[in-house]
């Protein structure tokens, strides 16, 4: 049963741009340590300080084996110097999900 990790972070409202290039970098590393990134998600409207993210994987036991993967990865690394060197995430909670609602019907457009 695939489970989609949601990620919950609370930035620092200066520090937008900071944060999109981190997800521009996990962009590249996520999937290469074998994680399906569905995405990460930035403040357009409304709240200027939460962004999200969201990623599928296999298990529990797979996301044991990808965050290790990930922490050796050099990008992974380096993305994670990045954002404590910087400090733009000032929060970050993250919790497991399993998708529930599907399939889903074919969108119609009016």
């Amino acid at each position: 049963m695939t489970i989609t990790c949601f990620i919950r972070y609370e930035i620092d409202p200066f520090g937008k741009a900071a944060f999109e290039e981190y997800a521009r970098n996990w962009g590249q590393a996520i999937p290469r340590c074998g994680a399906d990134l569905i995405g990460y998600y930035a403040p357009h409207e409304g709240s200027a300080t939460t962004a999200y993210a969201a990623y599928n994987i296999e298990s529990l036991a797979a996301y044991e084996a990808y965050r290790a993967r990930l922490a050796a990865d050099p990008a992974g690394k380096a993305n994670y110097e990045f954002a404590k060197r910087e400090r733009f995430i000032l929060k970050e909670d993250r919790m497991f999900l399993k998708h529930v609602s599907g399939p889903h019907a074919k969108l119609v457009l009016p």
